[in-house]
């Protein structure tokens, strides 16, 4: 018990820490979970040894996963995978899975390290969507044009895996997993159901849940982490990982409450990365054997590699051959599909089992899992340099430098300028979004339409036409720099200065 105590103390201060460290970062081009795996890996077992992963410490931490993948899966709309986005990132994904397979039957190298399984072609083909999220979040991409990309192919990404897993990973014949799977898709349909019929129907138990939500009952949170608990139980029940029972639970909550309930997504995240997130993150550090990572260098760097070409490419391909739905430039497909590669809690729980199944070393899982790390970190760094990048449109400004290099300073002030009025305009259309108006109508009747449909009080209604006022001055800033706003809208990001 008390070693318990000491180690959790120990993942909190590392959990409170970690934000404050961030932060202090130039550019905050780290992210928290990347500094929560490193302090895992260097006060783990392997390191310094003053985090204890016990039997305690490891119930936490697979609660942090499934917390995790049940806020992974409460983000994915359900259009998106029945849409016309959603296909494509399916039969990505399993373009990945393909090329996968092949890579690594056919590589020898692969063969030699004993690596040739069904849980390294699963790895390869990841997106920790839920490690994405708050990633997103943090850097303003929910609900552009890119990070709904990112999470349309991103979801594949990880759904795909799970559900791999179970299949592909199972120790039963194939009748058996396939009624194993049946039952508890019946069991989650049952779950969802029953729900929405009593939501639908005004029932009054559901007018009670709703009703006492935010007393001190927390109602529909306690329901949610019942819901949550009980699938990741019938999940292991089942002998199925609880990845698929936690993202299930998310997709499920989300069926319920198709717009959302901000009070409760409040709470789910407050528990969620507030507590038992960053105990999973740390956890997984502390499974990092370092030494047997530097001793494989070359496996890292190959796995990582590997996994660029296997799931960054196709997703490129793919939004090139989709342009006409997914009109982004270059840069833009580019930064989709980086972030798209980014790996970790899927190989956690693939490596994990394929140890324990005897079929991978540990030291092997070490090296999978620090490179997984590494995309947490270089993935998103690499992406938000090519949203930038895009922004900017270096091409453009160094073609005008070289025609005429004696205004370069103006030219290169002109470019950032454009960045970052574009930058300023899409937070606002986002706004005017979010309350029902169209960011190119007319100011005054707008407004006035908020204020007939209640979206906004008197005060927000200033507030909405003081940004439409600045939406405007934007746009003529831009016809000003030579730029025609129209195609600017149609193209968020993909400008192209007059030439000269």
């Amino acid at each position: 018990m008390t070693h318990d105590l000491v180690s959790l103390t120990i993942i909190m201060a590392v959990a409170a820490l970690c934000p404050i460290v961030a932060r202090m970062i130039p550019g905050r081009f780290i992210p928290q979970t990347v500094l929560l795996l490193a302090a895992g890996a260097a006060l783990g077992p392997y390191g310094c040894n003053v985090i204890q992963t016990t039997d305690a410490v490891e119930l936490l931490s697979e609660l942090g996963l499934a917390f995790l993948f049940l806020l992974a899966g409460y983000e994915i709309d359900p259009k998106q995978l029945s849409g016309h986005q959603g296909k494509v990132g399916l039969a990505t994904w399993a373009v990945s899975l393909g090329i996968a397979w092949l890579a690594i039957t056919l590589i020898p190298y692969f063969t030699a390290l004993d690596m040739n399984s069904i849980a390294v072609i699963i790895a390869l083909t990841t997106t920790a969507l839920g490690t994405l999220m708050p990633i997103l979040k943090e850097r303003g991409l929910e609900g552009t044009p890119v990070g709904n990309a990112i999470i349309s192919y991103g979801t594949w990404g990880e759904l795909g895996p799970v559900l791999a897993m179970a299949i592909l990973l199972s120790t039963r014949t194939g009748w058996q997993t396939l009624l194993v799977l049946g039952a508890f898709a019946a069991i989650c349909v049952v779950c969802a159901r029953i729900p929405v019929k009593a939501r639908k129907a005004g029932h009054r138990a559901y007018r009670f849940l709703t009703e006492n939500a935010n007393t001190s009952s927390q109602t529909m949170m306690r329901m949610t982490v019942f819901l949550l608990v009980f699938l990741v139980t019938v999940s292991a029940l089942f002998k199925l990982d609880v990845v698929l029972g936690a993202f299930a639970a998310g997709f499920i909550l989300r069926y319920i409450i198709p717009d959302g309930m901000e009070s409760l997504e409040m709470k789910l995240d407050g528990v969620g990365y507030g507590f038992l997130i960053p105990v999973f993150f740390v956890v997984s550090g502390a499974a990092i054997d370092v030494r047997a990572v530097a001793g494989e260098p070359g496996l890292l760097v190959t796995f990582i590699v590997m996994l660029m070409l296997i799931r960054t490419v196709p997703v490129y391909i793919a939004m090139s051959l989709d342009k006409k739905a997914n009109p982004m430039s270059s840069h833009h497909r580019v930064t989709v599909a980086l972030y798209c590669t980014t790996a970790l809690p899927i190989i956690v729980a693939v490596t994990s089992l394929a140890v324990k199944a005897g079929t991978m070393q540990q030291s092997t899982a070490s090296t999978l899992v620090a490179a997984g790390a590494i995309t947490v970190f270089l993935m998103p760094l690499l992406g938000s340099l090519t949203y930038q990048v895009a922004d900017v449109h270096p091409v453009t400004a160094v073609r005008e430098i070289a025609h005429q290099p004696g205004d370069w300073r103006h030219i290169v002030h002109d470019h950032a300028e454009i960045r970052k009025l574009l930058h300023h305009r899409e937070l606002i259309d986002r706004l005017l979004e979010r309350n029902g108006l169209d960011p190119r109508g007319d100011a005054a009747g707008e407004t006035g339409k908020a204020d007939r449909t209640g979206k906004a009080d008197g005060t927000g209604v200033q507030l909405l036409a003081l940004a439409r006022k600045a939406r405007h001055e934007i746009d003529s800033r831009l016809e000003e720099l030579g730029l025609d706003p129209e195609t600017v809208h149609e193209l968020p990001h993909d400008y192209r200065l007059p030439k000269n």
